[in-house]
This record gives C-alpha cells, structure tokens and sequence, in this order.
C-alpha cells in the first residue's frame, strides 16, 4: 500500500539530506515535489495545499535551519505533519451504553460491507466481546447467505432474516434475538446502493432512529480515492459518522483516501482492511502509517502481529532446541505454520525500517505457495525423518517428493532451507562457534559469516 506515494517521498528526502546546508529554497523546492507527489497520489488539491504550507511555516523557521542535521529534521516535520493529517492517534470503538450495543455497517455496494462485518465481529470476539451478526441487506442477491456462512465459520450467532422482511422488523427483532443469545454487541450489515441516494439515506435514518447505535461506521473502498472522500462526505452529513473503515487498502498504491478522509470529513478512520482474510483488518494507527510511508517501518505493529501470531511457551521451547542444537524439521514446520498467521511476507517486510527503499524488495516476488510446499513435503516424511533428517538419503527423498506432489529439487531446497536456519541461529548463539580471533582489526568468531 502507498507503494508511489512512499517512492516518490524517499526519493525527495534522500535528495534533500544530501543537500550541505539547507535554505528556504531549496526546501521549497523539495516541498514542491511533495505537493505534486501527494496529487498525484490522488490527494484533496486542498489537503494538499494546506499541508505543504504548514511543513513550510515549520521547516523554514529556527527548528531546521538550528539543526545539526536539517535534512532529518525536515523529514521529522513532515513524519509530524503526516501523522496529523492522518488524524494524529489511534480512534478506538466506543462501545458503550445499554447491552446489546448496536453498530450499523453502512457505505455503497461493492465497498466491502458484508465481508467487514464477519472481519469485526471475528476482531471482537478476540477482544472478549461476544457479537451478533445480522443481514439487513434484503435486497442483494445473497447478501443474507453471505453473512450466515460468515456466522457458520466464525461459531457466532446469526439473527435468521429473510427476504420476506422489511429492514427496520430485522433491526427490532435482532435487539432482542441477540439478548437471547447472550450477545453484548450487534453488528448490523446495512444495504448500499450503487450511488448515494435519497431513498437510501431514509433507510438507514430509520434504521439508526430504531437501533440506537453507539456507532455508525461509514465502509469505504480505499481504491476509489476522492470517490470514497465524496462518499464519506455524503454519509456523514445524512447519518453523522463515528467512524470509517477503508477497505481494501493492500492494494491501494496511490493513498489518497486515507490521507484526505480525516481533513475532509472530520471523521476518524477507525480500522483498515489490509486482506481478504477474516484476520486481515487492523486498528488505523496514524503515526505507523506515517512512518511506513516515510520508508521508516512499522515495527510496533510487527510486534503486535508477532505476539498475536506466536505461542510465548513453544517459541521459548524452540530457542531452547536452537541452544541445544536439537532443532528438527518438526519444529521448522512448526515455525512456518507461526509465520504464515502474521499474514504474507511482503506485509510483514514493509514494516521493517529502511525495506520499502530497497529495490531487491521491491523486484522480489514473494510466492506465498511455497509456505504450501514446504509444509506438505515435511508432512510426507515419517517422524523418525523429522528427527533425524541426516538419514535423508536419494531414495526416502524421491518418496517424499511423490507424497508431497512435489519434486526432489523442491525437498531438496526446502532441506538447505532447514539448514541455513540451524546455521544461523548457531551462529548467533554462538553454538559450536569454537573461539574468536582478531584479524585485521576486526574480531571475528572461527565459523562465523558475521563480522562480530
């Protein structure tokens, strides 16, 4: 996500730190490039304007030109500015009042309303709440199946609507079906239309009058750039907004609509949809964007997505076998099942500081297939195999391959792969590594690749 507007930032940044002395032209200079990248990041022309005004008041002044090193602090500035622009800190729901506390899930068709509402009440669960879906959508095609399927995988209550019935006895009749099902929280998915229009803006007027909700969140498609602006717009002055939520963001190179939203609106964006995946939507937190698109990385929430994803006593088990060196292929598998839940490997590279700059990244294709692979072929091997893989000769190879659907080359990679992690985390650990000598001014441990 903001893959062009990130390029085009850094690019503007690493020529303005290779600048000697900084003065108010060459700063303006570089802030006019940053006005014609957020435009062409499809940026309110507005937006745009006012927040390369306000990084220029700042950079221009003592702050910088006082500074032993202006190039970052002006990068500092616009990290600041962004952040602001964004909505400054993280919004959380507020869910408050009587139980059941209504949230009504509303936006145009094709935004993503349905699937968010099976994301949330799966982000809630985990929070400790116990949601309760309900189909107000009675006129899509399958909209009402789509979300009791939705229920079926997530094992959480569904209220039984049907096409039969008018939107607002689905609102009524869900308030007390949820207090039966001992639910604190009702997550009603709305019906959209293909543009904003009256009939539909009275729909949801009654549906609000009726349900009470403590919060009203606007499902936008992040693609649609200043089209999700003017959507949010529209919405907001009918119903009153608590919140948005962008969806579809992944793949949103460009940016405009998280970056112009907040000013636009006055409406927070309160979580962002990053996958197709029930686990892929995530709290906004305006200051990690800021810095992923800066180039700085996102490490707090690779953290937290680490945390969520790993088990605190089978990862301590694990570092105790890489101590021992009694690493197995059974624990690799282990590792990759851990891995492959913190979401893919491009997301979780983006977060690290100084990845988005590198253009080796930026070639790679990450085939997330090959997580598959790598599992299947451990599975097609016995435990005794797992164990002890050096009694992996041609032959159990050439059988592990016809059990996995896979070739001798791919169990043989996957192997080195096994290998290099051992090697690794020997090294670091500094198992086996023998005893240190100095060379060349530099101590380096006998078997090491690190110069340490």
């Amino acid at each position: 996500m903001f893959d062009n507007l990130s390029d085009k930032l850094q690019k503007i940044f690493k020529n303005l730190k290779g600048q000697g002395k900084l003065t108010e032209a060459n700063i303006s200079a570089a802030l006019r490039e940053v006005r014609m990248a957020l435009l062409e990041a499809d940026v309110h022309y507005k937006v745009a304007k006012d927040f390369v005004a306000g990084i220029a008041e700042r950079a221009v002044g003592q702050e910088v030109m006082r500074s032993l090193t202006p190039g970052q602090q002006v990068i500092k500035i616009v990290n600041e500015e962004l952040t602001r622009l964004m909505g400054g800190q993280a919004e959380p729901l507020k869910l408050t009042g009587r139980s059941p506390v209504a949230v009504m899930l509303v936006g145009l068709q094709g935004s993503g309303k349905t699937t968010t509402a099976g994301k949330l009440a799966r982000k809630l669960s985990r929070d400790g709440r116990r949601p309760c879906l309900v189909p107000a959508d009675v006129y899509r095609p399958a909209a009402i199946d789509q979300l009791i399927t939705l229920s079926g995988q997530l094992k959480l209550p569904v209220f039984p609507s049907s096409f039969q019935q008018k939107p607002e006895e689905i609102a009524r009749e869900s308030i007390n079906y949820a207090r039966q099902q001992n639910c604190d929280t009702v997550l009603v998915d709305t019906a959209g239309r293909l543009h904003v229009d009256a009939e539909l803006m009275d729909e949801l007027s009654r549906l609000k009058e009726i349900l009470q909700p403590s919060e009203i969140l606007l499902v936008a498609d992040a693609m649609t750039g200043q089209d999700a602006v003017q959507v949010a717009g529209a919405f907001n002055e009918k119903l009153g907004l608590t919140g948005i939520i962008l969806t579809k963001l992944d793949g949103d190179a460009r940016g405009g609509a998280a970056l112009s939203i907040r000013s636009v609106t006055q409406c927070p964006i309160k979580l962002i949809g990053i996958g197709e995946k029930m686990d892929a939507l995530e709290v906004f937190h305006p200051d990690r964007m800021s810095s992923r698109i800066l180039g700085m990385g996102d490490v707090l929430s690779m953290i937290e997505k680490a945390q969520e994803a790993f088990d605190a006593d089978q990862a301590m088990e694990i570092a105790k076998k890489f101590r021992q060196d009694t690493f197995t292929l059974e624990d690799f598998r282990k590792q990759l099942r851990q891995v492959k839940k913190m979401g893919s490997l491009e997301q979780i590279l983006g977060m690290l500081p100084g990845m988005g700059m590198m253009k080796e990244l930026k070639k790679m294709q990450v085939d997330e297939k090959e997580f598959v692979r790598m599992e299947a072929i451990i599975n097609s091997m016995t435990m005794k195999e797992r164990v002890n893989s050096d009694i992996l000769n041609a032959s159990r190879r050439r059988r592990i391959a016809d059990g996995s659907g896979t070739s001798v080359q791919d169990v043989n990679r996957l192997l080195k792969s096994y290998e290099d992690s051992r090697r690794m985390m020997r090294q670091m650990m500094g198992v086996g590594g023998g005893a240190t000598k100095k060379k060349k001014g530099k101590i380096r441990r006998k078997g090491s690749f690190f110069p340490f």
